[in-house]
């Protein structure tokens, strides 16, 4: 139901911002999107900053009352991303915040994720950015706002080359559309918890006008076929939700269709943002914090496929900003006062590229990515639990495999792990990139996870977690683009694993910037699933674990002369 236009003025401590509540916003095809628009005092045209998501206005607008939070604590609420409005207003422009087609107000229908198979969001994007700038109240000038789908938003709308707008800040956006969701082919919940509404997160604002690609798409036949195959697969059995979103797809389509999916293609790469990269020519800012890897990789994977003026800015562990989300505003607002504004404020005179290095604290920059010469070097996996840059002389006959065994987890709440440590390094060491981990490794099943999580030790024994790895076992063949630390994997097709027989299975570790410290140790931790909750995953959103292995699994990790495993790891030049 379209609710009426109303207009009101909100006292924020003596500084007035005008609310523009309900406008309608015409689409090409005569449906309409509703928006809120918040400014200062005054008739006076201003640069406009859209906002455009699933999640709701409403929700937004809480960043005018509710002070910012960070995890864990339990009201951060992951969808309430659209910037802070007060400082928006402050700084001279118009906030605009619209509901995406068949959310919140907005008319028509939504299909699949972020509307594959209906109307592009981009083309709507087009539309709504073009109708702000013809507005009295906005100069003609547009940039957008907001991290994570609203930052996806932004590259769908400047792909779609609207005149007035000049330019974008993403701030940690969802790229490779499969990665989003099945990390390195094992599937990940936080996706669900963000559309479905789970663990605190509000999720998705819509009622009845979301539809299933997949049952809009596919006969009643097919559907029934391709549910069965996936409840075949035992990891997807032994979980309820799962189970449940098969049988009654319905209030949970979005989700549905992403577990309808299980492999990378067409379903996916048709709204892939990295795809969309060669359309865009207006300057693009991309910021992304330590700690989240599948969406660093997929920043630089973007900033390296832009061809106009662009920045990459790599941020400081931890993971995830705050809820409503205040972060990054400086340098937004420097951005937009450069392009939006006019002002030569000397940022296009600065490096292209900006990392933050966890350990040394210090900020490198630089015209590319990474900001420095890697010399890829191998730490190999070796008996009593070591990490050494010396080969192992032995054969499996005398070094024999680690191993553990896991039980489902229906019935342990115990997560096994097998754990590899250096000694304590006596000089710095930096690296910076991604790297890979390759394991030889023996199961008893035709499939399992394999998960590697990267840490630095304190000499006090304190953790902070550098990078992760995660590689399905039946997911394990690469592809042309793999070169040296850097493997890549078509996730288009399952191989299952031959019981009893040792492969070699090579993971991705997402790209990080980190110096150990005099007296640290670096920890290599090996798993097929993971902790539901630890220091790491307690910054994480709600629901941000993985798939669990559905079956009892042992597993053999070989680490001898004729099974070399070991981690690649990009260590800087001196």
């Amino acid at each position: 139901m379209n609710k009426q236009e109303t207009q009101q003025t909100i006292d924020m401590g003596g500084k007035f911002i005008v609310v523009r509540k309900n406008l309608r916003v015409p689409m090409r095809d005569s449906v309409a999107l509703t928006a809120d628009a918040y400014h200062a005092e005054g008739n006076i045209p201003r640069p406009a900053l859209v906002a455009l998501s699933p999640y709701g206005k409403e929700l937004q607008a809480l960043s005018l009352t509710l002070p910012a939070q960070r995890r864990p604590s339990p009201m951060w609420d992951g969808c309430i991303e659209a910037g802070d409005i007060a400082r928006v207003v402050q700084e001279g422009y118009v906030h605009v915040i619209g509901d995406v087609r068949g959310s919140g107000g907005s008319e028509g229908d939504h299909i699949g994720n972020y509307n594959a198979g209906g109307v592009s969001l981009g083309q709507d994007a087009y539309d709504f950015i073009e109708w702000v700038a013809a507005q009295p109240w906005c100069d003609g000038n547009v940039g957008m706002i907001g991290i994570s789908y609203y930052g996806s938003m932004q590259v769908f709308a400047a792909a779609e080359r609207p005149p007035h707008l000049k330019a974008i800040f993403v701030s940690g956006g969802h790229f490779d559309f499969y990665e989003t969701t099945y990390h390195g082919g094992v599937m990940w919940f936080m996706p669900r918890a963000a559309r479905e509404g789970r663990g605190g997160d509000s999720g998705w604002a819509f009622t009845e006008r979301i539809k299933s690609r997949m049952l809009d798409s596919c006969s009643t036949d097919e559907i029934k076929k391709r549910i069965a195959a996936r409840l075949a697969d035992p990891d997807v059995a032994a979980w309820p939700n799962l189970v449940h979103t098969l049988n009654y797809p319905q209030h949970h389509e979005a989700w549905f269709d992403i577990v309808m999916n299980p492999f990378d293609g067409e379903w996916y790469e048709e709204r892939n943002p990295i795809n969309l990269a060669a359309n865009i020519d207006i300057p693009v800012y991309l910021q992304i914090n330590q700690g989240r890897g599948w969406t660093v990789d997929g920043h630089i994977e973007l900033f390296h496929a832009l061809k106009g003026p662009k920045r990459l800015d790599i941020g400081a562990y931890p993971p995830m900003q705050s809820r409503p989300w205040i972060e990054e505003h400086d340098k937004m607002f420097r951005w937009y006062e450069y392009w939006l504004k006019g002002v030569d404020n000397g940022i296009m005179e600065e490096p292209a590229v900006s990392v933050f290095v966890e350990g040394s604290r210090k900020v490198i920059s630089s015209s590319s990515w990474p900001p420095r010469d890697v010399v890829y070097q191998y730490l190999y996996l070796r008996p009593r639990h070591k990490l050494s840059f010396e080969t192992e002389r032995m054969g499996p006959e005398h070094a024999a495999p680690d191993g553990f065994y896991q039980a489902p987890l229906t019935v342990t709440d115990n997560v096994e792990l097998v754990s590899w440590s250096t000694e304590p390094f006596l000089e710095s060491v930096e690296m910076i990139g991604a790297g890979a981990a390759h394991i030889y490794a023996e199961i008893d099943q035709d499939d399992t996870n394999f998960i590697l999580r990267l840490w630095d030790e304190t000499p006090s024994g304190e953790r902070q977690l550098l990078t992760t790895g995660f590689l399905k076992a039946s997911h394990r063949e690469l592809d042309e683009r793999t070169t040296e630390g850097n493997p890549y994997h078509p996730h288009t097709r399952a191989v299952p694993v031959s019981p009893g027989k040792i492969e070699e299975y090579v993971l991705r570790l997402y790209p990080f910037a980190a110096t150990l410290l005099p007296g640290h140790k670096l920890i290599a931790e090996l798993m097929c699933d993971e902790p539901m909750a630890d220091k790491h995953n307690g910054l994480l959103p709600p629901d941000s674990y993985h798939l669990p292995v559905g079956r009892p699994v042992t597993h053999k990790i070989y680490r001898d002369a004729l099974h070399p495993s070991r981690l690649v790891l990009p260590f800087t030049q001196p």
